[in-house]
């Protein structure tokens, strides 16, 4: 207590300062609107100014983790080339030259970079918002994806942003498939656990393994075939007899999620016109009736 006495004492000018700083603050911006207006303004730029470079911080001290992760897909996208190469050789060795086609998909799809500026994850019903709108050429029903996987689908668009519905929404099915047997499902989050989702309606001779990759099915005009999801974690209890469900480790992290991609299809259109074409067949009355 005395060194509490003690420090007020010798640093007594400069508090009585502060106090009728503080105080002559008040009295000059509480009577004036025009003032407060200021002040706010002056306190706003501040804050702002604050923010970002406490996030220049933070961003500076992620960058081992991302340039760790970057590298690490690098060297998997070096290996699928090598084992792509591998089987086109393998195909015109084996008189396949004239059938081959070396047409992955991918070169239908553009990608739109933009940055998570408000997210949730607690919610029962997750969205999150993004830095780029209808002037970027963002439109409802894109897909979105990050470094590791699948993040949502777009559902309402503005000028200079947009609202994507999360993998984390009860509201978002997303059609996926075991990577190493094909077998496709439906993927959906149960509100439990955000690191988490589970993938239904699968067969129930479907082969698979704990640590099997979840991928994109491609049944869809949203997001292209192969696209990393999860891993299976293990079987939940089922008591359908046809088909059974698998919990599915995320691989997207929806607790830092700060760039995205926004999928565009460049053959949306054409693949809607053709699936409203099937449905509008499949209402005609059979021939010969």
């Amino acid at each position: 207590m005395n060194e509490l006495f003690g420090f007020i004492l010798r640093h007594s000018k400069w508090l009585v300062f502060t106090f009728y700083v503080v105080i002559g603050c008040m009295l000059l911006f509480n009577g004036d609107p025009y003032r407060q207006h200021v002040f706010m303004t002056s306190a706003g730029r501040m804050a702002a100014t604050v923010y970002k470079g406490a996030n220049n911080v933070t961003s500076y001290f992620d960058l081992r983790e991302i340039n760790g992760d970057l590298n690490r897909r690098n060297a998997e996208l070096q290996a699928e080339i090598v084992r792509l190469q591998e089987t086109i050789d393998a195909m015109q060795e084996a008189n396949f030259t004239d059938t081959l086609a070396l047409d992955s998909g991918v070169r239908h799809f553009d990608f739109i970079v933009a940055h998570v500026i408000n997210n949730s994850i607690s919610h029962p019903f997750n969205y999150l918002t993004i830095n780029k709108g209808s002037n970027d050429g963002v439109k409802p029903e894109l897909g979105v994806i990050d470094r590791n996987g699948v993040v949502g689908i777009v559902s309402t668009t503005g000028a200079h942003s947009a609202r994507v519905i999360s993998l984390l929404n009860p509201h978002f099915r997303l059609s996926c498939k075991i990577k190493r047997s094909d077998y496709f499902g439906s993927l959906v989050w149960d509100g439990v656990n955000p690191t988490e989702a589970l993938l239904e309606e699968l067969p129930r001779h479907t082969i698979y393994e704990p640590g099997d990759t979840i991928v994109t099915s491609g049944y869809s005009a949203v997001f292209p075939a192969g696209l990393p999801v999860g891993t299976v974690m293990e079987a939940e209890s089922d008591k359908n007899q046809n088909f059974f469900t698998l919990r599915i480790k995320l691989l997207a992290d929806f607790t830092t999620l700060g760039n995205v991609q926004v999928v565009v299809n460049n053959q949306a259109e054409e693949l809607r016109a053709l699936t409203a074409g099937e449905e509008n067949d499949s209402k005609k009355k059979p021939f010969g009736n």
